[in-house]
């Protein structure tokens, strides 16, 4: 059963939530969170977004059905956060990261590369390789980058759809490492900030940034961290 969001407005238990959140995990988000990127994320959230089985979906709008205009103005808020790092390509993983990538790397006039998966298994290819586990799948898989298309002294920015756990974005980061280019941030779609996955990557030392930032999903509702309570 699909339940509506909330409104932009935020209850008195949500506000504490946001206000913590402001003071200590985003007091550095440099995010432009008036954007018209960020602003029609949030609203594609609170309107379009549903909770099902305690996942967050976004599949009419996002990951599956995808809307071009949309994510062509999400790419540009992530280009605009990311413009100072100078990086010289866009590194992702399919099938998700696709979209918000491209244009992404488009806003920067820089190319993009996307990870390949494939299921866990011995095969030898001239790659760069990592295995991730999918808690929610069950399952795991291998994420590939050939040594090719990734070469040393690159400046290179991640860009993901969604950051939960972090560990797809982990080995995307550890990959850049091991082929000894430099990974200048990462950044996100939609984040769950009641998730691990932005600890993990920041202990790391890497950038965190995201678009839009999803504080709760309790009672099949979704929150968004609201504009104003956006950086001064």
């Amino acid at each position: 059963m699909r339940r509506r969001a909330k409104s932009d407005g935020i209850t008195p238990e949500g506000s504490l939530i946001a206000n913590r959140l402001r003071r200590h995990r985003y007091a550095r988000r440099v995010i432009d969170t008036s954007s018209a990127g960020a602003v029609q994320l949030r609203a594609a959230l609170l309107e379009r977004g549903r909770v099902e089985d305690s996942l967050l979906k976004v599949d009419d709008f996002l990951n599956h059905r995808v809307e071009p205009m949309l994510m062509a103005a999400i790419g540009e808020t992530l280009a605009a956060a990311f413009a100072g790092a100078a990086p010289d390509m866009v590194l992702t993983a399919e099938a998700g990261g696709i979209p918000p990538a491209m244009t992404t790397a488009a806003a920067l006039r820089i190319p993009f590369v996307y990870a390949k998966k494939f299921p866990r298994g011995d095969e030898v290819r001239p790659a760069y390789v990592r295995t991730v586990s999918s808690p929610t799948k069950g399952v795991e898989y291998r994420v590939e980058v050939a040594r090719r298309v990734l070469p040393p002294g690159a400046r290179v920015l991640v860009v993901d759809d969604f950051l939960s756990r972090g560990r797809t974005a982990e080995a995307l980061g550890e990959i850049v490492a091991e082929a000894a280019s430099e990974l200048v941030g990462l950044g996100f779609v939609v984040e769950k900030s009641f998730m691990e996955g932005r600890v993990r990557l920041e202990t790391h030392g890497w950038r965190v940034e995201s678009v839009a930032i999803v504080t709760s999903l309790d009672d099949g509702v979704v929150s968004v961290l609201d504009r104003a309570l956006r950086r001064d």
